[in-house]
């Protein structure tokens, strides 16, 4: 089948490039073009007339033609943790089992909604906007969806009446179910800093809806009456510091470049930004923004908790 290279439709001026791409992070320019190329033939191979001309996506050469639309953003992220003598294999078995799962169709609702949707966190702007004008969102720019996996396909369930469900029962189901999974959770240690990585699901972020749980479960503590600093960077890494102190101020720097690298190279992006949460569970962002590109400066929420946690070490000093 024939395939349209469109050299640099996604804006790179030089094939040599090692700046950084605009369109298929975290590759050079380089990388992208490579990329992009590796993958034309690829779907070519597997019998797909397509062309790359920007937006991170291949599309049929000919628009009237039914073939798929292939993304490559998150493709790209992936491949940016490998070799690139791997990428050739890895982006043609990527695309083979794309078309697999295309052509057997979308995957059966679940048997049992009850016991297999599972809630979701989902960057906004990554679905049609009609379709979610009527959901809150969770955080900024991020809503819950409920969702259900079969076979390592993820299907999401934006018009629950399709099970003949509503929203509000669809979304307790979601919530129930994703309270049951189980995290893998990794410390990382710095002077008196300690950040948890939790990890091992695909729902390892979307677990921040039930941070309680998290918290009591996975971090084994019943109570954080400080509350504590999170960030749910991509879909598979939640960040947590549970905060005890004026440590917070270190560690919500720590926070702050972990997410916006995760962010930045992990496949599943949501957001780069540090929130604190209360002990009673409400989320305030742990950063304000300044105008004039100035440096982050604290939130008034955490502000005020630092304010707390320095007379309260003032009172323990004074006590000595």
């Amino acid at each position: 089948m024939p395939i349209d290279t469109t050299e640099h439709a996604h804006g790179n001026n030089s094939p040599h490039s090692s700046g950084p791409d605009l369109v298929l992070p975290p590759l050079s320019r380089r990388q992208a073009d490579r990329f992009v190329h590796l993958a034309l033939r690829a779907a070519a191979d597997l019998g797909l007339a397509v062309s790359y001309q920007g937006g991170a996506a291949l599309v049929p050469a000919d628009r009237s033609a039914g073939d798929p639309v292939l993304g490559l953003s998150n493709l790209a992220r992936i491949l940016a943790h490998f070799d690139e003598d791997r990428w050739p294999l890895l982006i043609e078995e990527h695309f083979r089992q794309l078309l697999e799962q295309l052509r057997e169709g979308p995957p059966k609702p679940p048997d049992d909604p009850e016991r297999e949707l599972i809630q979701r966190l989902v960057p906004r702007d990554a679905l049609p906007k009609d379709w979610t004008a009527d959901r809150p969102d969770f955080l900024p720019g991020l809503i819950s969806v409920p969702s259900a996996e079969a076979e390592g396909v993820l299907t999401m369930y934006l018009d629950p009446s399709d099970l003949g469900l509503t929203w509000s029962d669809a979304e307790r189901f979601g919530l129930t179910n994703l309270r049951s999974l189980e995290d893998q959770v990794e410390y990382v240690d710095h002077d008196d800093i300690r950040i948890a990585f939790v990890s091992g699901t695909a729902f390892a972020a979307s677990r921040a809806l039930v941070l309680d749980t998290v918290l009591r479960e996975s971090l084994h503590i019943d109570r954080a009456p400080y509350g504590v600093l999170a960030a749910i960077p991509a879909r598979d890494t939640l960040l947590l510091h549970v905060i005890d102190g004026l440590t917070v101020i270190p560690a919500l720097g720590v926070l702050l470049n972990v997410a916006a690298r995760c962010h930045a190279r992990d496949p599943g992006p949501l957001s780069p930004d540090v929130y604190l949460v209360t002990p009673d569970f409400t989320w305030h962002p742990a950063t304000t923004a300044l105008p004039d590109h100035t440096p982050l400066r604290l939130s008034p929420a955490l502000e005020d908790l630092t304010k707390v946690l320095a007379a309260r070490e003032s009172a323990a000093e004074f006590r000595k």
